[in-house]
């Protein structure tokens, strides 16, 4: 693994480039997070507030060293994290109160992340700790952009509070650990609107053929119950492939067991998906329902908010997002609308078998960054100490995002004592879910008291996260290789234009995969699993 500092600096640009062309939108997707602004992330607290050096750590050798605690720690996320506009100067106050550190948070707007924390690598003037997604993760590490904590977290009392110590494990690069995500990945699940199944009288679909049925009655008939067949529409989707890994999340039941990008195979060898012979199926099954006017013709172009705001308007009556907190946000956003928001969490169709979960947004400090083990133990230790600091990050700031105060809040009363969530400074009408981390996602459980907002958390976000969990299984972190880095730009987007032109049907599938060939993409693709295999 490189570190050395002036080479990461040199490499972190042709990796910011390479980077740019495989992902277009931001870095970090809404991931089981609600809109921007409405969640915190939960920071846990080792010495609260004091002024005293830090005990001892370890160094990657594993000798006892000692460090000073930082007077300020500096990190750069996305919309995840509560927004200006939604409490972040109380977050960062009370994360100031808790640690005695100084908090300085850069947060552009959230669809442009990806964007601005290139400019902000380009620049040499690194923030201490940043957020990043599973193809950052991994390309920065390569290049020593990011420090390397496996000894830091070894040696934490944060090690013995984990719960699956399978969900750290997977974010080791060649056996070394670069960041941490302080809960599950979360993944997609495909909601459909129970009324408008019942308007059409069919079932929940179990299989293809009966997902088709209940799209083209969706799309045919009335299922919004207004007397005019046809004005409505089955599902929309956030592009055809996804933004970042697993790609397929948002159109699972067209993809089933075909993938675009790489994966470990039956034989344990890395492999593209896009040149396997069941790509073309999903190509197929794609095509056939955009010509017939099953998905919406907007896919292509549309950014998440334009599916969301389309669902919400009763334009059409599936959607396949964010399992969990989503659930909530959805049925609340439809009702603030005057609909009917009971929606039902479907278990995956037959030919789908499993719901993918992304590797979750994880947190990395710099290879910049001074005095790093301190870092470690005042914001990754205070983010996940199953206490104040944890409680922080899941459910925000006392006064600001939830209350213990009795009363009355949107035709709801509370009692004193009875831990609720506060109206949304942003939406009102609703009330936050949560801060930055997903209480039924974390990554480690509430000890130092019982978990006080498990109770508040809505059934039907209880039942999607359930459902979810129980049909779904985790994409592999992609290492990074210089020739990954080299290619995979230009062959993702090679990718992503071979899909649009099938699905538009402005080209033959048997014409795309031969331009897939004659303008190198077979041969990238091969060098990649190449150096993946190597």
């Amino acid at each position: 693994m490189k570190t050395n500092k002036s080479s990461a600096m040199k490499k972190v640009l042709v990796l910011l480039i390479v980077l740019s062309l495989v992902f277009t939108a931001c870095g970090s997707e809404d991931g089981g997070t609600t809109d921007t602004g409405t969640s915190t992330d939960a920071g846990s607290s080792t010495d609260t507030g004091s002024d005293s050096t830090a005990d001892s750590d370890s160094t990657d050798d594993g000798a006892a060293t000692e460090f000073e605690k930082p007077e300020k720690i500096t990190i750069m996320v996305d919309g995840t994290l509560v927004t200006k506009a939604n409490g972040r100067a109380e977050f960062e106050a009370e994360w100031e109160a808790l640690t005695g550190i100084d908090l300085e948070i850069i947060q552009p707007d959230h669809d442009a992340y990806t964007d601005n924390l290139g400019q902000v690598l380009a620049s040499g003037d690194w923030p201490d700790v940043m957020l990043l997604n599973s193809a950052y993760y991994a390309g920065y590490a390569d290049e020593g952009v990011l420090w390397d904590m496996t000894a830091a977290y070894d040696n934490s009392d944060l090690k013995t509070r984990v719960k699956d110590q399978a969900l750290v494990e997977g974010l080791k690069i060649d056996g070394s650990l670069y960041g941490l995500s302080p809960s599950r990945g979360n993944g997609c699940i495909t909601y459909i609107k129970k009324a408008w199944l019942d308007n059409v009288g069919l079932d929940v679909p179990t299989n293809y053929d009966e997902y088709v049925e209940v799209m083209d009655a969706f799309t045919n008939g009335d299922p919004d119950g207004n007397g005019i067949d046809g004005d409505t529409g089955a599902l929309s989707s956030a592009g055809l492939i996804g933004e970042e890994i697993p790609f397929i999340n948002y159109l699972p039941e067209f993809y089933q067991d075909a993938f675009p990008s790489f994966y470990i195979n039956e034989d344990g060898q890395w492999a593209d998906g896009f040149v396997q012979d069941n790509f073309i199926g999903a190509l197929e099954r794609l095509r056939d329902a955009y010509q017939a006017g099953y998905i919406d013709k907007e896919a292509l172009t549309n950014g998440t908010s334009d599916v969301r705001n389309k669902f919400y308007e009763d334009k059409f009556g599936i959607f396949t997002y964010w399992a969990g907190t989503w659930a909530t946000n959805l049925k609340t956003n439809l009702e603030a609308n005057g609909l009917d928001g009971e929606l039902i969490a479907m278990e995956p169709i037959e030919e789908v078998g499993a719901y993918l979960e992304r590797q979750a947004p994880t947190w990395a400090i710099t290879s910049q960054a001074e005095n790093p083990e301190a870092i470690f133990e005042y914001f990754f230790e205070t983010m996940l100490d199953g206490g104040l600091g944890q409680k922080l990050f899941t459910y925000g700031a006392e006064g600001t995002h939830w209350s213990t105060e009795g009363g009355e809040l949107l035709g709801v009363t509370y009692e004193d004592g009875q831990f609720h969530m506060l109206e949304n400074m942003e939406k009102a009408g609703t009330l936050y879910t949560k801060n930055h981390i997903d209480p039924m996602m974390a990554l480690t459980n509430f000890t130092e008291f019982d978990d006080p907002g498990i109770l508040s958390v809505a059934e039907e976000a209880l039942v999607s996260a359930k459902t979810f969990g129980e049909n779904s299984r985790l994409v592999e972190l992609v290492p990074s290789s210089e020739v990954m880095s080299q290619y995979n730009g230009d062959l993702v987007k090679l990718k992503r234009e071979i899909v649009a032109n099938v699905v538009l049907g402005t080209r033959t599938i048997e014409e795309e995969m031969q331009r897939f060939e004659d303008e190198g993409g077979l041969e990238w693709s091969q060098m990649i699993v190449d150096s993946l295999n190597e």
